[in-house]
């Protein structure tokens, strides 16, 4: 059996791993979707060493190095490895290309990657790095976030902000050592990573590593499983909701939803087919968690519930009623690599682009503020003519954006999914009586299903791009 070493680590999250491993080092760690066990907690000890003395012995603390190897069973282990050897973990997801995984890498200046060959994970090395002077307060792992624009960025977090972010989760959410997560999200993302890693180095908070993406799948594996707790994506449960002959699921207590909004329609018809209400959880990969939905009561369109535990939010105009706010936690990032932004992120602050408004003792998101369409000067907000879209009874699903106009720098464009049949005049016409002029879309495109990356997000920008050459209507 592996020992734990005497003398206490400095870091808080290898520490956390330290009281995890002496509590229980035979329990279970990791199982399959089919219940086979893939890892115990101390064959995740024995990895983390192995990795450090093998994997990650060519590179020194302080650089940094890219882990893209999808959700792999050693995941957990090659984190605690990075962290043992000080080296700086940019976690990155699988379905990027590699000119998108060379752009993020050269903005974090990586000295090079750990990727999966086979099922084994080889390390490999760029020359010529530069060394970087993290000051008195090195990091140990990048989020790399592309925000606001199409140019990556990365943010700065220590162990102890990325142990308050689990924390917060676990306590606000009611996440115990009894349950069981069930891990279909990628671990890259800042979703995946404080909601199934860190709850399983820190607390001992077992997991069930699915690799399944197709719906049914994922669904069988709850049932077979016995999860307890499914960290999941819209796009999961309006696939779920779509199903016949669905599984009976006696173990599942707990459904979040992260990563993008979730549809209030879906969540309702989930709850009546299923009898299990989502939790909407709103976060950012700058600061962890921001708030949640206990109650799940599925009452107001983009609600996300009060704070987190240990969180506080404050409106940045108090005057305004729909505004920005700012986010102050102790899981809050040191900020972004390599140009700070100290006014948006930085001292256990963060302003989120997002615009929200206070209530039912919570908040609700009404958009972003790069989502904003600029239609001759004015500031039209998408989120105001997908309700009105929403509300016709034939609309299962809507994403408003803004294309490129001759005339008024920008137009507005929706793209609808429907059930029944109904027109563009239809819904154009709706939206001429509960819409000013400037805010009516100027097309409505119809299509089977509205496309969503790896984190179950929508980009309004690739819409954009995709629908450009469509009908136009500069006039």
């Amino acid at each position: 059996m592996v020992q734990v070493v005497k003398s206490r680590s400095k870091d808080a999250l290898v520490r956390a791993w330290e009281d995890t491993f002496a509590a229980s080092p035979d329990g279970t760690a990791i199982r399959d979707s089919h219940g086979d066990l893939l890892r115990t907690v101390a064959q995740i000890e024995a990895e983390s060493i192995d990795l450090a003395a093998n994997v990650l012995a060519g590179f020194a603390a302080g650089q940094v190095v890219g882990i893209q190897i999808g959700n792999h069973a050693s995941w957990p282990a090659l984190l605690l490895a990075c962290l043992r050897r000080k080296v700086v973990a940019v976690p990155l997801e699988s379905s990027i290309n590699d000119s998108e995984r060379e752009r993020a890498l050269r903005t974090c200046h990586a000295v090079g990657f750990v990727a999966k060959e086979a099922e084994a994970l080889r390390a490999h090395k760029f020359s010529g790095a530069a060394p970087i002077d993290w000051g008195e307060r090195p990091p140990v792992l990048l989020k790399v976030t592309s925000g606001t624009t199409a140019a990556p960025r990365a943010i700065r977090f220590g162990s102890d902000q990325l142990l308050a972010d689990c924390s917060q989760i676990c306590e606000t959410m009611g996440i115990a050592t009894s349950d069981l997560n069930f891990a279909a999200i990628p671990f890259s993302h800042s979703y995946g990573f404080s909601n199934l890693i860190t709850p399983l180095l820190t607390r001992g908070i077992p997991l069930i590593l699915s690799r399944d993406r197709l719906p049914r799948a994922l669904l069988e594996g709850l049932a077979k499983t016995n999860a307890t707790v499914f960290p999941g994506m819209p796009v999961f449960y309006q696939s779920f909701c779509q199903m016949d002959q669905v599984p009976v699921l006696p173990a599942l207590r707990l459904c979040i939803s992260a990563g993008a909004p979730l549809p209030l329609a879906v969540a309702q018809k989930f709850r009546t087919k299923f009898g299990l209400a989502i939790h909407s959880f709103y976060g950012s990969s700058e600061c962890g968690g921001i708030c949640y939905d206990r109650e799940a009561r599925l009452e107001i369109p983009g609600f996300v519930g009060p704070p987190m535990r240990g969180l506080s939010l404050e409106r940045l105009k108090p005057e305004v009623r729909i505004g920005r706010v700012s986010v102050r936690s102790e899981a809050v990032g040191d900020g972004y690599f390599p140009a700070p932004d100290e006014e948006r992120l930085g001292a256990g602050r963060f302003v989120p682009d997002d615009f929200l408004v206070a209530v039912n003792e919570g908040f609700q998101i009404t958009g972003r503020v790069s989502d904003l369409i600029n239609v001759a000067g004015k500031k039209v907000n998408p989120a105001e003519i997908e309700a009105v879209l929403l509300a016709h009874p034939a609309v299962r699903e809507v994403i408003v954006f803004g294309r490129a106009s001759t005339l008024r720098n920008e137009e507005v464009a929706a793209c609808v999914v429907v059930d029944a049949p109904v027109t563009e005049a239809d819904l154009l016409r709706i939206c001429r009586q509960e819409l000013s002029g400037w805010q009516v879309p100027k097309t409505i495109f119809f299509t089977d299903s509205i496309p969503v990356n790896e984190r179950g997000k929508v980009s309004r920008r690739e819409l954009a791009l995709h629908f450009a050459r469509g009908r136009k209507s500069d006039g």
